[in-house]
Order: C-alpha cells, then sequence, then structure tokens
C-alpha cells in the first residue's frame, strides 16, 4: 500500500507506519503546495496515477486543506480515501480541540511541529518577510496569539516556536497534542477491516 502524504506530515505518518510495522510506504508531496492548495488536488491525482498500477491500494495522507473540495472529488474518481478533517491541525488536535481553540481566539495563528522546524522557510521566506519586513502586519496585523500543536516538544522546537512568535510579534502558547489522533487517523485510513491488514 502507498500513502500519497503533505510533505508537511509525511514524517509522522511514517513514523506512525514504521512503530505499527504496517506495510505502506509514505510517497510524500512537497509541502510548499500548502501555499498555493489550489495546485494540491491536481499534484495528488497525479501522484495516485502514478502509483496506482504499482499498489493494490493507494491513499491520501491529506486532510481537505484549502482544497474546498477538490481534493475530495480527485479521491472520489480514484476511490481512494484521505485523512478525515478540514487541516492536518484538527487531525493532530482533533475538531473539538481546534474549534475550541479558535473560538477562544478567532485570531489565532496555528504551527505544527514542521511549521515551527520550517518557519523561515516556509513562512518567512514565502512571504517575502525576509526581503520586505514592513508586509508583517499587512499579513498578520489581525492575529493576536501563536498556537504550537506541538507533537514533540523538544528545546530545540520550543526556542524556534519562540523565535517564529517572534517574528510575527505574538504571544506564544504550546498546546501538547502528541501523535496519538495522528496515529488513530492514520490507521482508519490504512487498515483494510475487511481483510488482514494494509495491502
Amino acid at each position: 500500500m502507498a500513502v500519497v502524504a503533505c510533505g508537511a506530515i509525511a514524517r509522522p505518518v511514517a513514523d506512525v507506519v514504521a512503530r505499527r510495522g504496517w506495510p505502506v510506504d509514505v510517497v510524500p508531496l512537497p509541502p510548499l503546495l500548502h501555499n498555493r492548495p489550489e495546485r494540491i488536488a491536481a499534484a495528488v491525482e497525479r501522484e495516485v496515477s502514478r502509483l496506482r498500477p504499482r499498489y493494490a491500494r493507494v491513499a491520501v495522507g491529506y486532510a481537505d486543506c484549502g482544497t474546498y473540495g477538490a481534493l475530495d472529488a480527485v479521491c472520489a474518481r480514484w476511490g481512494v480515501r484521505r485523512l478525515t478533517g478540514t487541516d492536518c491541525y484538527s487531525v493532530f488536535a482533533g475538531a473539538a480541540r481546534m474549534r475550541a481553540l479558535l473560538e477562544a481566539e478567532p485570531g489565532t495563528y496555528v504551527l505544527t511541529d514542521y511549521l515551527v522546524a520550517s518557519f523561515a522557510r516556509s513562512v518567512v521566506v514565502e512571504l517575502g518577510l525576509d526581503r520586505y519586513p514592513e508586509l508583517r502586519d499587512d499579513y498578520f496585523g489581525h492575529y493576536r496569539r501563536v498556537v504550537w500543536l506541538a507533537q514533540h516538544p523538544t528545546a530545540g522546537l520550543r526556542a524556534a516556536a519562540e523565535r517564529a512568535a517572534g517574528v510575527l510579534g505574538l504571544p506564544l502558547e504550546e498546546v501538547v497534542v502528541g501523535d496519538v489522533l495522528l496515529e488513530r487517523a492514520v490507521e482508519e485510513l490504512v487498515v483494510d477491516r475487511t481483510g488482514p491488514g494494509p495491502a
């Protein structure tokens, strides 16, 4: 079996697969697709079509991720499943917890471990803040806090999260989510309930 995964969560998905001993190949797509969500569905479809002849089953390691149903159309066309939820934040933290966080403060900018570690490249460079720092308030002026959904908090990641929040000029809150919900979501995606397991 193969899982076509968002590059931002491919490593945690692969870690779950390895820990559980599932015979699944995780095939990552570029994480920066998240900056252009209108391109995600087409990229996933190309990869699914490439992998389909080589694997008995293929699944999609994306939530909707801003595709507004386009990814669901691809999944329906190819008869494959994707991760449940609207985004990777709800995959890690759960939909109810994300809803509560955003209801408590709608101006919440959310980070995962991946985004913390890649913030300079994924956010600062991609948005041009390294060249035009004055754009920060145009992009982030309506935010009031940064919430880091920490899967595996370490001192290094915590320092990186603090730097990211500092770049945005916002206070940081750490919410430890671990990878229990991710593991559950991956299991639902890859385990064939009608047979012995992933194939």
